[in-house]
């Protein structure tokens, strides 16, 4: 079979077929994948026939494991996490506010995998904001403005003990470990350089991130709410339908993501890998 990547025409985004994820994947096949990877940041490959085996050993053809800190993995699996929701599952939506993942850390993950496990028949897309086009579209006063600050992270407003998937979060599926862990801080770059393509883009969003370095938190607070709306524009967000046997990939460094709903009535469930950042700075000339 002859790799193919069909790009999906939108902001980001492309279909890969003529790959088994089912087989080890040569030097060559990896190389063409990762270079689409950087090239569209969101992969979609359809029609695998794969389990939890495979997606481990796709996972480590691009890098290590990441570390997923306030997910419990799946029994019998130290690096896989189940991304569940059942079918009478009332608790609020999972991760339906736009993100990067684990942008937290002082070395966030590369990328991430999710391969479908039970997909509904409607609903359960995943969209994607793709940043790069964010900063590269953006105007020149407010590059200005934006380019030199650094953002500071935390997980304590999802992950803390008193945050959103904390003590108060009831009747949820999945398995979300909250801990005082989560009060920590990480600062970033706002528009880091990405470390593999160089190219600049704008670095997760208000959420994970809860300040600007030098700034008031009215004003920092302020600042990233407007960000927040323009990173989301329609312009820059692509939607990935999900399909029975799918793989997807994304490059954390590049696009943000969010769940949507709209399969009430229906179980869904995925497994998550993280892809751990490449030996060597996290950001081109940091």
């Amino acid at each position: 079979m002859a790799l193919r990547v069909e790009p999906s025409g939108g902001s980001c985004g492309a279909r890969v077929t003529g790959v088994d994820l089912s087989q080890s994947l040569d030097a060559d096949t990896v190389a063409a994948i990762r270079a689409a990877w950087l090239a569209h940041h969101v992969l979609a490959f359809p029609d695998q026939a794969i389990g939890d085996d495979d997606l481990e050993r796709f996972t480590l053809a691009f890098g290590g494991f990441g570390e997923d800190p306030f997910f419990a993995p799946i029994a019998g699996r130290k690096h896989i996490a189940a991304i569940r929701r059942e079918a009478d599952e009332q608790s609020p939506l999972f991760a339906e506010n736009w993100h990067a993942d684990w942008s937290f850390q002082a070395r966030p993950p590369a990328g991430t995998c999710l391969m479908a496990v039970d997909i509904p028949p409607m609903g359960g897309d995943t969209l994607f904001a793709n940043q790069h086009l964010a900063w590269e579209t953006m105007p020149a006063d407010r590059k200005e403005q934006l380019a030199d600050l650094i953002a500071v992270h935390s997980a304590r407003l999802p992950y803390a003990p008193d945050g959103t998937y904390g003590a108060r979060d009831k009747g949820r599926s999945m398995d979300i470990r909250p801990s005082e862990a989560a009060l920590a801080t990480q600062t970033h770059p706002l528009v880091p350089a990405h470390p593999e393509t160089g190219r600049r883009g704008l670095y997760s969003t208000l959420g994970y991130i809860v300040g600007i370095e030098g700034m008031a938190d009215e004003a920092a607070f302020g600042l990233l709410m407007d960000l927040q709306k323009w990173q989301g524009d329609e312009r820059f967000v692509f939607a990935q339908r999900w399909e029975p046997g799918m793989l997807v990939m994304w490059d954390n460094r590049s696009v943000l993501h969010r769940a949507t709903g709209g399969y009430e009535g229906y179980r869904r469930e995925l497994h998550r890998t993280t892809i751990a950042a490449a030996p060597g700075p996290v950001w081109r000339g940091c």
